[in-house]
């Protein structure tokens, strides 16, 4: 899904899961095939492989509340996510926050910042504001402020 797509859609929130909760070790996206499989292993609502990505597509956008809930099950979400628009902004941040962190140098700098003072942590993101306008770099979205 590109940026221009609907935020609140559900293949928009379908997609996000999708590209941003990772397989551990490998960090590559789970397959519609794995989802769909993990599902049944759970007790899920029953879902195919095809569903699933005629969902991420936009191609179905009425799935049953249990196909919902196997999917927030699933990627480890609460179910508000596909019906609250505030619980959905709320996750998509950490959503974002994960994808960054999946960055080793972005995790470094996290990692080395933790304990500073609120002063220090304040020049630091001024630097880092500073370094993303000389490289032409947009400023922090309003998620990232939060």
């Amino acid at each position: 899904m590109a940026d221009g797509d609907v935020r609140g859609s559900l293949a928009a929130k379908v997609d996000r899961l999708f590209s941003t909760v990772r397989r551990s070790p490998d960090g590559d996206e789970y397959t519609f095939e794995e989802v769909a499989a993990a599902i049944k292993e759970r007790g899920g609502a029953t879902i195919s492989a095809t569903y699933l990505w005629q969902l991420r597509k936009g191609l179905r956008d009425n799935p049953t509340k249990r196909h919902l809930e196997a999917l927030a099950d699933f990627f480890d979400i609460p179910p508000a996510y596909f019906f609250d628009d505030a619980e959905a902004e709320r996750i998509d941040a950490e959503l974002a926050l994960l994808a960054a962190l999946r960055d080793a140098s972005v995790r470094q700098i996290a990692l080395r910042a933790r304990g500073l003072s609120e002063r220090s942590l304040d020049a630091i993101k001024d630097m880092v504001d500073h370094v993303r306008e000389l490289e032409g770099l947009p400023g922090p979205s309003a998620e990232e402020e939060n």
